[in-house]
């Protein structure tokens, strides 16, 4: 796509040569909390996993992980595998696609983790904690005055098991907590490569089934990632630090854990962490506001490496050209700055791309009209002449230059090209002599109709003639003209206005505000109240 499939298909060969090559049992996962909407880090996760499965001949699956109820946004699981497809990442296997080691909704699967967590107690390395909120309340507030990291003493492990069952006899509460081995923990990240981690000197052991039977994220992902067989974990930086319970727990079960590998944070231009509580990233924002989504896909991969390319500068690729760049060991290991202009750049470029193509064109203009509807649907039909495809393929390619997205069409500077101004706003244009302004307005509205064609040369003159024989001044009758044909103060040209509506909604509209100014005084008065 743009001018990038050449190069592409120039290094797709080397590029097969330098992936390395997995077995065909690769699997791997995107598995999202529904908290809310699926942001720009959430996309490249998925994204990053969804190529190494598709270049190594694999499966992409999605997974659900809402078991923290408390957090859990209703109709989010949906949104999320929605956003995932529209961007062209659809999965093997997912709530909505199903598939043989369902279901993929984590509170759907709350049996296995309590056979897990019990298998644990049985082995001697998870046991009962009955540590109520008020005595963890405490810790914390001790930690807190000894400027200590707040971690958990480990009480309950040293219980016998004679007190234990007195415990649960009595129908105390409790959760059940994973024994931390001491001393490091070595592994390769495919990122970061060699990672030593000691989780139980900083801290205490971890919950991992709640008192509610509800499991920690650290129990359901080892849990499921195991009995969905997934071979890879590919998922950002600040899991990394969760591996070391991650990999004791797939000892403590005797399984084989798959490798592990973590992306690269996304930063804000200002250093802080790109966050989902930033309603502008999320990819709902993007899709609404008319970016592309090879567009979106493309910028995501411009930052943290991960592919090899020819061109330097940014660049528009189809999904197929991605799977055929991806490299997944030259991935950076240093977090990466997100430049939203570089998207707006981007964006404005395919969305030129497509324009000098007939058939994209239909489409972009299709886009419009629906784009306009869903703003202006009590105003305007599907069949106005304002949404004709002549007038829709005109105005793309006039707002090309000052546009980047489709939606910059029903923006507040542009409302005039679909909705007529208000007119009392016209009339606080006219301090006094309304008869005459009207008369101006009028004027306008016979010529532009007789001289369509030659309108941009021929109206400024006949204007100011009409306000020389009719002692108006020419400033104040254009700045009315303005205000009939758009209710702005300023912007295009007179003319430009008048091209950009067409001549005989441009003429309408004069009409309409001489008559208004006709009414007269008191009715101005009334319109304002």
């Amino acid at each position: 796509m743009f001018n990038c499939l050449q190069s592409s298909r120039v290094i797709s060969t080397l590029t097969n040569i330098v992936i390395r090559t997995y077995s065909n049992d690769v699997r791997v996962r995107f598995a999202p909390s529904p908290t809310g909407r699926l942001h720009l880090g959430g996309l490249r996760t998925a994204l990053y996993n969804f190529l190494f499965a598709r270049a190594n001949d694999g499966k992409f699956i999605v997974r659900i992980e809402d078991t923290d109820q408390t957090r859990k946004v209703e109709g989010a699981a949906e949104a999320i595998e929605n956003d995932l497809v529209w961007a062209g990442i659809k999965p093997n296997e997912s709530p909505e696609q199903g598939g043989s080691h369902g279901p993929y909704i984590q509170s759907q699967r709350l049996r296995h983790y309590k056979e897990k967590a019990e298998l644990l107690i049985e082995n001697g390395t998870a046991y009962h904690c009955f540590c109520n909120d008020k005595r963890l309340e405490l810790l914390r507030r001790d930690a807190a005055r000894r400027g200590a990291v707040p971690r958990y003493d480990n009480r309950c492990r040293d219980l016998s098991a004679s007190e234990v069952k007195a415990k649960l006899d009595g129908g105390s509460p409790y959760c059940i907590r994973f024994k931390l081995e001491s001393g490091p923990d070595t592994f390769e990240d495919m990122v970061y490569g060699n990672i030593v981690l000691d989780t139980a000197a900083i801290e205490g052991d971890p919950v991992i089934l709640k008192s509610d039977g509800f499991p920690t994220y650290h129990l359901a992902c080892v849990v499921d990632d195991h009995l969905m067989e997934i071979s890879h974990v590919l998922r950002g930086v600040e899991w990394q630090i969760s591996t070391s319970k991650h990999l004791q727990l797939y000892r403590a079960f005797g399984w084989k854990p798959p490798q592990f590998g973590h992306l690269p944070l996304l930063m804000n231009l200002n250093g802080t962490k790109l966050s989902k509580r930033q309603g502008d990233i999320d990819v709902d924002n993007f899709r609404k506001s008319g970016v592309f989504p090879e567009v979106l896909l493309s910028f995501v991969t411009e930052f943290g490496g991960g592919f090899i390319r020819e061109q330097s500068r940014p660049c528009v690729y189809s999904m197929e050209d991605l799977i055929k760049q991806f490299d997944f060991s030259s991935l950076n290991t240093s977090s990466c700055k997100v430049d939203l202009e570089r998207l707006t750049r981007l964006n404005r470029s395919e969305l030129d791309r497509r324009l000098q193509d007939p058939e994209n064109k239909k489409v972009l203009c299709y886009q419009l009209r629906e784009t306009v509807l869903q703003h202006f649907g009590q105003e305007l039909t599907p069949n106005s002449p304002a949404l004709s495809d002549a007038r829709l393929s005109y105005l793309l390619d006039w707002g090309l230059p000052r546009m980047s997205r489709i939606n910059d069409f029903v923006g507040a500077d542009l409302k005039y090209l679909w909705s007529k101004p208000s007119l009392p706003l016209v009339l606080q244009n006219v301090e006094n002599s309304p008869e005459k302004f009207a008369d101006v307005l009028e004027m306008a509205s016979s010529h532009i109709l007789k001289e369509s064609n030659t309108v941009k040369d021929s109206l400024v003159t006949a204007v100011k003639e009409k306000c020389q024989s009719a002692d108006v001044s020419y400033r104040a009758a254009m700045k009315v003209l303005r205000a009939a044909l758009s209710g702005l103060k300023a912007g295009p040209p007179v003319a430009e206005l008048i091209q950009n509506l067409g001549t005989e909604e441009a003429a309408l509209r004069l009409r309409l505000a001489a008559d208004a100014l006709r009414v007269g005084r008191h009715s101005v008065q009334n319109s304002k109240t």
